[in-house]
């Protein structure tokens, strides 16, 4: 349906874009207006289930803080409103030099939110190639590499991620993740809290490792107080008891594995004994976890943020996989398993063989760290642009991210930005990014977008296709941002007269080209079926028609577009089903479950042992409400010490410290201010803050999220040091720091 702008009131659908469970709504206009979001009782995949995010989505779409007109900056540092006209011509004249005169120069960021809408997974890689460069970062390799990474390495894609079949299973093992409050992450899984408790009430057990008794901690069976940054130490351990007892399942395990029993004997030397310390859990826990996992008749482990943002990130997710594989419960219902997404993907596509690995196929200028599915690990963002030299990154364009607050080391990333000659930010927030850009570009409200989640279908623990058009149409001043998109492709191109339907023709023509190959049609069949469709539509309609489901062109009944269009609730293709072999993309069509790439990190894990007395260790937390830092102000946290410091009573006691202190943390990087609260659910010797507050400083218009008491998590962590060494990905989680009660001294560090 289409709301017009006249004041009568409309109910629609809308797949929430706010995060990855993509829970259904219905949404109620009046006019543009949003007056009441509420679940879709009827969706096929959250089935009436929604967060407090998207029941917010009023709010989110209706903030009077949003940027709604594009602005300029002005000398004073400040900005002004302009037409649409007035912004590209600014463009035109300074963004060239970049691009034609010093190639390469300009580098691209998008941030979370570009990654669960159709005009950037459709167009942001036209602007990309215009550009000519090879500088691209996203928050990806912040929180996901080291996942993507052992994927990678064992299945032959990075997207198409083994998934825990949480409605099937019988045994759940959940590191780093908190999904009773997050939902969930690379899984698509609406209702997080109900599956777990399906999981309990037909008899299975969920166990948490986790350093603190996070809300799903509280639900488990067993709750697994670990150290951070020990999830590696942790799973070989587990697999040592597997080894040691002979609790593998090699009968159930699929044939086209290689490795099993030299994984094992990696293994055999970490044995619970001597790791208990170092991961701070008793040696009778591990061989607990160990013996029922093995045990159950359906058993699967998922990692997530946590065990991605620790030094030993690809290991433990390695390990993850390593561990399912080994007791037998890969590919088979309530185990690990791959979706079939509905518009294709990397582990639906015809394999060429060799396929190319998409990892270190290049490296960075500065520091010549390894690119990853074509782009450099964010630590490199503010060195590239402070470092002289040919090929300094000079220009930046941003989509949708702020990695002011995104990225580790706050300070650097704000120094690189007021370094930079030219900076385009398409955002809907003035915030401490985009206060540094020349020329802001404000993207339409979210409803005016049809939603089919290309990426994250990939995560989905059931095969369903949903698709829900626009509910507004755009207004007179308002671009879509596919369309700003390849307005700035055609800038960067040097022809900026172009017409945006002629690029779009021109990306169409060889989306059908692919989609005929794909489908095994002719180009003018696959052409003509979407002729009367532009935008992401076109391109989305030429995936689904020839994706698994679909018609092939051919008018049959196969999945359309029009079919999805016609169906608002979704259309359930059933559960996950067995996909080995035919799912994996590796050079010899095998799993080499011991990775060269992988376990030569085996020997560095053996050096650094962590201290179990060295001191305090931050880890971040997940918040409810918060989708990173761009939700700050649209749906700020209850100020209920949300954004504090969380201590354990013994480590408060110990330092002499009292609930409601202000307290000085000191990182390695630098000293930031916070509020204390003393909570009992942490372990001794770890502190916790929530990431992406701290929103500071001049020219923000984001009043309600600078008036929250939150400080700046990631202006503690290293962007040279303490990395992930495969992946080269930032540690977050574990950060040795000091706390101490703020005083004259240390009173000039940044505040809330």
């Amino acid at each position: 349906m289409t709301a017009s702008t006249e004041s009568r009131t409309t109910v629609g659908h809308r797949i929430c874009p706010l995060c990855e469970s993509t829970c259904g709504l219905l949404v109620e206009l009046s006019g543009r207006t949003i007056t009441r979001v509420a679940p879709n009782p009827d969706d096929v995949l959250s089935a009436g289930h929604s967060c407090a995010k998207g029941l917010g989505l009023g709010r989110v779409e209706g903030d009077p803080d949003r940027v709604r007109t594009p602005l300029l900056r002005t000398p004073g540092g400040g900005f002004r409103a302009v037409g649409w006209e007035e912004a590209f011509a600014e463009i035109e004249r300074r963004l060239t030099e970049f691009v034609l005169d010093d190639p390469g120069t300009c580098a691209v960021y998008h941030g979370n939110p570009a990654a669960h809408h159709l005009d950037a997974t459709f167009y942001l890689g036209e602007l990309i190639a215009a550009l000519g460069t090879r500088h691209v970062y996203s928050p990806a390799s912040v929180d996901t590499w080291p996942k993507n990474l052992a994927h990678m390495a064992l299945y032959g894609t990075g997207l198409g991620m083994s998934l825990p079949d949480i409605d099937r299973t019988d045994h759940l093992l959940i590191l780093g993740s908190n999904p009773m409050v997050s939902n969930g992450s690379t899984v698509t899984a609406p209702g997080m809290h109900a599956r777990l408790a399906a999981l309990r009430e037909r008899g299975g057990t969920l166990v948490v490792v986790d350093p603190v008794r996070t809300r799903t901690a509280e639900v488990a069976d067993v709750h697994v107080p670990i150290r951070p940054g020990t999830d590696a130490l942790f799973l070989l351990a587990v697999l040592s008891v597997i080894a040691e007892e002979g609790l593998s399942r090699p009968e159930r395990i699929p044939d086209v594995v290689d490795g099993v029993e030299e994984a094992l004997e990696l293994a055999r030397e970490f044995t619970p004994d001597s790791v208990a310390d170092a991961c701070g859990v008793d040696a009778e826990m591990i061989r607990l976890v160990a013996r029922g996992f093995a045990g159950a008749p359906a058993a699967v482990a998922h990692s997530r943020i946590g065990t991605c943002m620790q030094e030993f990130g690809t290991l433990a997710n390695w390990l993850v996989e390593v561990l399912t594989i080994v007791t037998g419960n890969l590919d088979r219902p309530g185990g690990a398993m791959f979706s079939l997404p509905a518009a294709g993907g990397q582990n639906t596509w015809p394999v060429t063989r060799p396929p190319t690995l998409m990892f270190d196929r290049w490296r960075s200028r500065v520091r010549g760290l390894p690119e990853a599915m074509g782009e450099l690990p964010a630590v490199c963002f503010a060195e590239e642009i402070l470092t002289p030299g040919p090929g300094r990154t000079r220009a930046l364009i941003t989509l949708a991210g702020n990695p002011a607050r995104s990225l580790p080391n706050s300070g650097a990333i704000e120094e690189a930005l007021d370094a930079l000659d030219f900076m385009v930010s398409v955002d809907c927030y003035l915030n401490e990014t985009t206060r540094h850009a020349d020329v802001i570009l404000p993207p339409p409200p979210l409803l005016t977008r049809g939603h089919h989640d290309v990426t994250l279908s990939h995560f989905q623990i059931r095969n369903v296709a949903r698709y829900t058009p626009p509910l507004l149409e755009l207004g007179d001043d308002e671009l879509a941002e596919w369309q700003i998109l390849l307005r700035l492709a055609g800038i960067a191109r040097g022809t900026p007269e172009r017409r945006v339907e002629e690029l779009d023709d021109e990306v169409a023509a060889v989306a059908v080209r692919r989609a005929a190959r794909l489908a095994g049609c002719d180009t003018d069949r696959a052409a003509r079926a979407v002729a009367g469709r532009s935008g992401p539509q076109r391109l989305l309609d030429l995936r689904l028609r020839s994706g698994p489901y679909g018609d092939r062109f051919d008018g049959g009944e196969g999945l359309t577009l029009a079919v999805l269009e016609s169906r608002p609730d979704g259309v359930d293709h059933g559960p996950l089903r067995p996909r080995i072999p035919e799912v994996l993309r590796t050079p010899n069509g095998r799993i080499d479950l011991c990775p060269e790439l992988i376990t030569s990190d085996l020997d560095r894990l053996r050096a650094r042992r962590p201290d179990p007395d060295g001191g305090l260790l931050l880890i971040n937390r997940r918040q409810r409400r918060g989708m990173n830092s761009w939700l700050h102000n649209a749906l700020p946290q209850p100020d209920s010490g949300q954004c504090a410091l969380l201590m354990s009573p013994p480590d408060a006691a110990r330092l002499g410290l009292v609930d409601g202190d202000r307290v000085a943390v000191t990182s390695a990087t630098t000293t930031v201010a916070a509020e204390l609260r003393i909570d009992d659910a942490l372990r001794p010797g770890v502190v916790s803050m929530p990431h992406g507050w701290g929103h500071d400083g001049p020219h923000l218009q984001t009043p309600r999220a600078e008036a929250m008491p939150g400080t700046n998590y990631n202006a503690l962590v290293a962007d040279t040091t303490h990395l992930d060494v495969p992946t080269s990905s930032p540690v977050f989680n574990g950060v040795p720091v000091s706390v101490t009660l703020m005083n004259e001294e240390n009173s000039r560090c940044p505040t809330w």
